[in-house]
């Protein structure tokens, strides 16, 4: 993606110059040999401008609105007669007086698979190809009056540069699909190992403590309603603690007294946007690793604090702990392998790609030592889906 963004900035950089020397110079300004570099400077800013301007629309991918939101600036960028944009099939949107022939011109470019020219009256066509990961999805036409070797070169340019925002909008694309993919395989592995469990458990109490287990039967409805709704990339913190709330009292029910459980959180991050079902797991893989090596007991401790621009969450057990190379391993792991646990590795993937790399999970462990998990989420939501 980094490399997609360089090359298009790159492009959009050699874009300006060309511009400058060509389109907005030639509409707007005359060359006046003692202010040619103040006005070279001012094509330069204006240009990049208006491609700022028209990026958000191309970032959206190749359809019909964004064609048309984006039309506009680069019917401006270019400083030509008209401006028409298509898909393989159809005009999705132009600007100015364009010919009948766009969608003809179109597609015999896209068959020839590179710019072409098109003498005509009263206006002549440079149509090029824009393309994603090597295939062409439309194409860039101009008309003008006068169709020359510069007007060529700069809208090659500007398509260069049309593809490269469409690459960016499509790395968005695979990105969404992918998390949305990840969040797929979450809930199924929250189904298996817990689903049957809290069910047996609720069946327990249905002939000694009837409206027990009417409560966490309803309980149990409320976690799986939040657990497998259609997922969003973010819910707040709030929402998450009240999912662990209900899922603790299923394993409290489970467990008995054999289970404590702690939980202290600053009010003022409650609002906190966060990733969806990001708390829940790891606190029942502390659940899972803290009944150990305690005779079957183990407490698990929740604290959320407001550090400033961040809210920082831990999720603690006193259980056997682990070697800390294996919790590295634990990390590294494949979350959609089966046998890989539904907590630390799926979570430290999403939040890596949501936030960074610096937003991963710490692990602090050692044998006879208890785990904690540490968690930090800016409070500031990103853009991701």
């Amino acid at each position: 993606m980094l490399t997609t963004a360089c090359v298009a900035l790159s492009c959009l950089f050699f874009l300006a110059g060309s511009l400058a020397g060509f389109g907005l110079a030639r509409a707007r300004w005359r060359p006046a040999a003692p202010q040619c570099g103040r006005r070279s400077d001012e094509a330069t800013f204006t240009t990049l401008h208006i491609a700022a301007m028209a990026a958000p629309a191309l970032r959206a991918g190749l359809t019909r609105d964004s064609a048309r939101k984006a039309v506009g600036h680069l019917h401006t960028l270019l400083g030509t007669q008209a401006v028409a944009i298509t898909s393989t099939d159809a005009a999705l949107a132009w600007d100015g007086p364009c010919t009948d022939d766009v969608l003809t011109h179109a597609r015999a470019t896209l068959a020839a698979g590179r710019a072409q020219v098109f003498p005509g009256e009263p206006h002549g066509a440079v149509v090029v190809p824009l393309t994603v990961d090597g295939t062409v999805v439309g194409a860039l036409a101009a008309f003008d009056d006068e169709v020359s070797a510069a007007l060529v070169r700069t809208v090659t340019e500007v398509a260069s540069w049309v593809s490269g925002q469409l690459e960016l909008a499509e790395l968005d694309a695979s990105r969404r699909r992918a998390l949305e993919a990840e969040m797929r395989a979450l809930r199924a592995q929250i189904s298996p190992h817990f689903v049957y469990n809290a069910l047996t458990t609720i069946a327990s109490f249905v002939r000694t403590n009837p409206k027990r287990a009417r409560d966490l039967l309803l309980d149990f409805a409320d976690f799986a309603r939040y657990a497998l709704r259609r997922a969003h990339d973010f819910t707040t913190l709030a929402e998450e603690l009240t999912c662990v709330d209900r899922y603790l009292l299923l394993e409290r029910a489970r467990f008995g007294d054999k289970l404590r459980f702690s939980m202290q959180v600053a009010p003022e991050v409650l609002p906190v946007p966060v990733p969806f079902l990001c708390l829940q797991p790891l606190v029942e893989n502390a659940i899972k690793h803290g009944m150990r090596g305690r005779g079957g007991a183990g407490e698990v401790r929740v604290v959320v604090r407001d550090a400033g621009p961040e809210a920082h969450i831990t999720v603690e057990d006193d259980g056997a702990g682990m070697d800390p190379e294996c919790a590295r391993r634990m990390l590294d792991d494949d979350p959609a392998r089966e046998g890989s646990g539904i907590g630390l590795a799926n979570v430290d993937l999403r939040m890596r790609q949501i936030y960074g790399d610096g937003y991963g999970l710490v692990v602090e462990t050692a044998l006879g030592a208890g785990t904690k998990v540490r968690l930090r989420v800016p409070k500031t939501q990103l853009t991701t889906l």
